[in-house]
């Protein structure tokens, strides 16, 4: 019933097998990847024919972690899995990135991967997995896919590059200071496709380093591929590339030189005009057969990227006139807003990006519900692309892969940089509104959002910022390298590299490769180029702001303190009474963890202080000869009892209350009655012995030792 073929090797210190076959029979493409007791399922079906007039590859990578896979049902009101988490978004566009350029050049067939988590060991982490399990998928399916790829996890601890490190390993690095590094990378037998990145302040030769570690371990794994694939794969799609060489002789004789003179126009909205004038007019010159023709779309976007690239790679110039190393001239602003606790406007060029920062309490934490388990995060960056930041009318609706995608990008490398959470106990929120974008609205992110938090306050180890690096590579082998990159030259370009780091180094690297032929050395010169792009943009910064602006006055104020773990209970009380009187009576938001960290926040110290008072009288325990203010709370025959510490009770016995002889203690006090005790110490029982007579009853001073005072 089943012809079900499976290969296996060990990789690093588990064992990696794909199986297909068993399951899925009606797909195209069907491998399941298993690595340790994770399994990833993956799935590939495309349309044995285009849609007619269709001018794009429309390639479609969903990612699905279900629930079952790691032991758990799904929280919330619904049990079920529904619209995508983070986590798979940033998966299924960390696998279209390095497999979308390896499609036969012309195919625009629908193609769809799906790839579904089925089991999850909780210490292999299903992405890498997903990735190789859709590669395999495609190169069995026959669609004329020129992979395969693999892809791999390094981590970089004492100097060591570390394959596959486990999940925990990998989890919230800011607080493990052993790991320094969460490298993706991507590639074929030949070429590095696509590099993600957390890192904390590695330098270029490090950042290298981990890139080549990773093309070489998953050299094997491209094999074990190719072994099922030779066995199981299906005949290849015959799909011959469209050769429109002809039309575009035509359109190029047409239209090139309108096209050069529309490039050399600076400004992006008067050169997008007169690029879209240019169009029409070859499209003027063409027969009804030529614009019937469904590649005229590829043969005018080939003529505008012979334009741009001959330019670069010959000429040394860009579509701005910009050497190839030149950085658009920066304009940093902070303050901004009135209101906000901290905002930045940075504008590089076209690309300009409003960063707000809000600093909230523990009760801002978001919680994340992933397979591995449930946590909370301190730290959100949420990056809007509105239609009007590059003059288009759109449709507005909820964050796409996109905006996901470059809001984690600029999370990686400013993370990198926050103080510790025992030392700047808030919760971070930024949001990047993109206002105008041509060129990287990411880093502009970065660049903003560094400004901002600096303008909130927040104690960063060093400011960062980020540039956009492109490159130029024709076939005979010449190249250009870009910073600082236009949306113009990120289009029709064969690399797209992001870098953001601070002085001392990178915090986080994103590269995809559109070709092959990407060798070391091209990005070890990229690399170098950028740092120097990097430290000029955070020389303009520095214009701005150095260090940390003062709080504003709308943001709360945060104290912390720690308190034994026996006496948690205690302070929240019986069905949390006794901290929602705290909560009440200061004024102030307490929250409290399991190690016994508690946070107290308000807008007004007083606030903070009473609460903080309060929480100190529960769990202090008073100290013998020292001297507090209490009330009376009731008045007996041989004393009175006085409440002094938070909740505790002592006795003035009648002989302590004052230097001379009393018929009651009611002669001098009354219950309710606020009076200064000194702590004297706990009889054979344990209770509490107070005296009043040695206490100014003024000034709460303790008066000069008197030869009774060792009585009683």
């Amino acid at each position: 019933m089943f012809n079900i073929t499976k290969k296996s090797m060990q990789w690093g210190e588990e064992t990696l097998t794909l199986e297909t076959g068993r399951v899925a029979r009606q797909a195209d493409g069907t491998v399941i990847a298993t690595l340790g007791e994770t399994s990833v399922m993956a799935n590939v079906t495309f349309a044995k024919e285009a849609k007619p007039g269709q001018d794009f590859f429309p390639l479609t990578v969903h990612y699905q972690e279900k629930y079952y896979a790691a032991g758990k049902v799904p929280g919330g009101f619904f049990k079920r899995e529904a619209r995508p988490t983070e986590k798979e978004t940033l998966t299924a566009r960390l696998i279209d990135r390095p497999i979308r350029p390896l499609f036969v050049p012309g195919f625009k067939n629908e193609v769809l991967v799906m790839c579904t988590v089925l089991s999850h060991d909780l210490v292999n982490d299903p992405d890498i997995v997903a990735m190789i399990a859709a590669s395999a998928a495609l190169t069995l399916s026959g669609a004329p896919f020129m992979g395969p790829i693999a892809g791999c996890r390094v981590g970089f601890e004492d100097g060591e590059y570390i394959l596959n490190p486990t999940v925990d390993d990998m989890q919230d690095l800011r607080n493990n200071p052993d790991q320094r590094l969460d490298l993706v990378v991507a590639g074929t037998k030949s070429a590095v496709m696509m590099v993600e990145s957390e890192a904390y302040e590695l330098t270029e030769d490090e950042m290298l380093g981990a890139v080549t570690f990773a093309h070489e371990q998953i050299q094997p794994v491209i094999d074990l591929i190719i072994a099922l694939a030779e066995d199981a794969a299906k005949e290849p799609f015959d799909f011959t590339p469209p050769d429109y060489s002809e039309l575009y002789e035509v359109v190029k004789a047409a239209g090139e030189a309108q096209m050069r003179a529309a490039y050399a126009i600076t400004d992006k909205q008067e050169r997008v005009a007169a690029v879209a004038a240019a169009k029409e007019a070859i499209k003027a010159t063409l027969t009804e057969e030529q614009l019937a023709d469904a590649n005229l779309g590829s043969a005018l976007k080939k003529l505008e990227s012979m334009v741009l690239r001959s330019d670069v790679v010959k000429n040394g110039r860009r579509i701005d006139g910009r050497a190839l190393d030149a950085v658009r001239a920066i304009d940093c602003q902070t303050s901004v807003l009135p209101r906000t606790h901290g905002s930045a406007l940075f504008t590089r060029g076209e690309t300009q990006a409003l960063v707000v920062t809000t600093l909230g309490t523990g009760d801002d934490e978001q919680f994340i519900d992933a397979l591995h388990g449930t946590f909370k995060q301190n730290f959100m960056l949420h990056y809007n692309f509105p239609p009007y930041s590059v003059g288009e009318v759109g449709r507005v609706g909820s964050p796409g892969r996109r905006e996901i995608g470059h809001g984690k990008l600029a999370w990686r490398a400013l993370q990198a940089v926050l103080p510790a959470p025992t030392d700047f106990p808030y919760t971070i929120r930024l949001v990047s509104e993109i206002t105008e974008s041509n060129g990287s609205s990411s880093m502009a992110s970065v660049c903003g959002g560094s400004l901002s938090m600096m303008d909130a306050g927040v104690p960063l180890k060093a400011p960062v910022a980020g540039v956009a690096m492109g490159l130029v590579l024709e076939d005979d082998g010449s190249y250009g390298i870009l910073t600082d990159i236009l949306g113009d030259e990120d289009h029709l370009g064969d690399m797209d590299f992001k870098v953001a780091g601070t002085e001392k180094g990178i915090t986080s690297l994103q590269m995809d490769i559109k070709v092959a032929g990407i060798t070391p050395e091209i990005m070890k010169t990229a690399l170098a180029q950028a740092k120097a792009g990097r430290m000029h943009i955070l020389g303009e910064m520095a214009k701005a702001i150095t260090a940390p602006g003062e709080f504003s006055i709308h943001a709360p104020r945060i104290e912390t303190m720690q308190i034994p773990t026996d006496k948690i209970r205690e302070v929240i009380g019986s069905g949390g009474k006794v901290i929602r009187e705290i909560v009440e009576l200061s004024g102030a938001k307490v929250d409290i963890n399991d190690d016994g960290v508690i946070k107290i926040a308000s807008p007004n110290a007083d606030s903070i202080q009473k609460a903080y008072d309060m929480i100190y009288s529960i769990v202090a325990e008073p100290e013998v000869g020292g001297v507090y203010k209490g009330k009376v709370v009731k008045i007996v025959d041989f004393g009175a009892f006085v409440n002094f510490f938070g909740k505790r009770d002592g006795l003035v016995h009648v002989s302590q209350i004052e230097n001379r002889r009393l018929n009651h203690p009611s002669d001098v006090l009354k219950e309710g009655q606020e009076v200064w005790v000194k702590l004297l110490g706990f009889d054979d029982r344990g209770k509490v012995r107070l005296a009043m007579k040695m206490v100014d009853q003024e000034t709460g001073k303790e008066l000069e030792k008197q030869p009774e005072d060792a009585t009683e």
